[in-house]
């Protein structure tokens, strides 16, 4: 089984809006006890919340279930737990290297490097733009997805 986290600031906007995503096409794909997946923030302000309304009201326009989702904090013992940790922009692989203790490790990417965006993720709290996060995220998830596939010898499945 390969290992997934997403990881933004407060877990609460981008990270879970990939988590989510990133199941739901699990889901559809019948891949669900092969891929497992879970979202964390580099920081604690939203620890134990829910995700950010303007998520969950995106995701709700595209029939995409959030429940469980619950914002917690990056912890040490997740590098050793996740295939891949996922940060959202520039600034959370700075602080995700930085809290696990990994400088320089190649499981520790940006998320949008993995497609032709080649960018950070903005953050809908501060833009409140939560679509161009969706389309994003999505995009994100698919070339993640994909990779993942490739890496397990299974890349002949496309989206």
């Amino acid at each position: 089984m390969k290992r997934v986290i997403f990881v933004c600031l407060g877990n609460i906007c981008r990270s879970p809006m990939a988590e989510a995503v990133f199941r739901d096409m699990l889901k559809k794909r019948g891949l669900e006890g092969k891929i497992e997946v879970d979202s964390a923030g580099t920081s604690s302000w939203h620890v134990g919340e829910p995700p950010h309304y303007g998520t969950v009201s995106k995701l709700r326009e595209h029939n995409i279930p959030t429940d469980g989702i619950i914002a917690r904090q990056l912890k040490k013992e997740d590098f050793e737990k996740f295939d891949y940790i996922v940060g959202m922009d520039e600034s959370n692989v700075r602080n995700i290297r930085r809290l696990l203790g990994q400088p320089d490790h190649p499981k520790i990417f940006r998320f949008l490097d993995l497609t032709e965006h080649k960018k950070d993720v903005p953050d809908p709290y501060y833009t409140g733009d939560f679509q161009e996060t969706y389309e994003l995220v999505t995009d994100g998830c698919e070339a993640l997805l994909n990779k993942i596939l490739e890496d397990m010898e299974i890349g002949d499945q496309t989206l």
